[in-house]
């Protein structure tokens, strides 16, 4: 007797029956599983917004498990790194501790918030004008990675009277906007009469009170009570030196004071409004 044929079985079917299918244990359709998530690292100037209070700022310090934001009213708020908690450019992002490294710093010399990395601009056509190269230096100290990041370069005139020929020179226009800085800028004076000339439509002259950029270096951060009062018809600046004990080199002095401007805090508050306002007016 021939040994029986064995019966073909229909694909997944065991010696005892049907096999059970094997299903995996997430039923969830492709098109509804969430989407990863990317994680960033939560450097000091990145701007988030925290969904849930839809506050938005620059990231300022982070520890293990928190943030600290700063919006543009300088309000700080704290939020914990919680996943998928933040919106980066409006996309959903896990913030992360940082790996340990350098710090870098939040803020520039100006206070505006620091960009890591941030690439100069190319310069703009526009142009701010300071009176000489001490103010020209002061500004770079405070404003210059605003001004980099902006296009924006800053001249010297070597003094005002030349204002005229130089504007007229410049020829300021719509995408070539020219923004000066004149000391001691008081209603009737020399200065006051040739900025009132010149000032147009796309050409802005502001001034300080103060007789020499010096004075707009607060002197609490020079370690003096004030600045001395200097006679009239005595050079100011080796009046100063003369008057605060100073060796009468008013370069020497100069880099003296310039190393004592660490920010935007050791400078008068009549400077830094007139500096900001131009940048705006030459960036608009």
């Amino acid at each position: 007797m021939r040994p029986p044929v064995p019966r073909h079985r229909p694909s997944g079917e065991g010696p005892s029956g049907p096999r059970p299918r094997a299903y995996s244990p997430d039923l969830t359709p492709p098109w509804r599983r969430p989407r990863p998530v990317p994680e960033v690292p939560a450097e000091p100037g990145l701007v988030v917004e925290e969904p849930g209070s839809g506050f938005c700022g620059a990231v300022v310090h982070c520890e293990a498990g928190t943030v600290t934001l700063e919006d543009r009213f300088g309000r700080h708020r704290v939020f914990p790194l919680l996943p998928r908690g933040f919106l980066l450019e409006g996309r959903v992002v896990t913030l992360v501790k940082p790996s340990s490294g350098p710090p870098r710093p939040t803020r520039t010399a100006s206070g505006s918030v620091a960009v890591p990395r941030a690439r100069a601009r190319v310069a703009r056509a526009g142009r701010i004008y300071v009176e000489g190269r001490h103010d020209a230096e002061l500004v770079e100290k405070v404003w210059g990675d605003d001004l980099r990041i902006e296009g924006v370069v800053v001249e010297y005139l070597e003094g005002i009277d030349d204002l005229p020929a130089v504007v007229e020179e410049f020829a300021p226009g719509p995408d070539a906007r020219l923004g000066v800085l004149v000391d001691h800028l008081v209603p009737g004076t020399k200065e006051w009469r040739i900025a009132e000339a010149v000032t147009g439509e796309h050409a802005l002259v502001v001034g300080h009170p103060f007789v020499d950029v010096w004075q707009a270096v607060k002197p609490s951060s020079l370690g003096i009570a004030g600045w001395p009062d200097v006679p009239r018809g005595q050079d100011w600046k080796t009046g100063v030196c003369r008057s605060l004990g100073w060796p009468e080199d008013t370069g020497a002095a100069w880099r003296r004071i310039l190393s004592r401007v660490r920010s935007y805090k050791d400078l008068e508050p009549e400077l830094l409004g007139r500096v900001e306002e131009l940048i705006d007016f030459v960036t608009a």
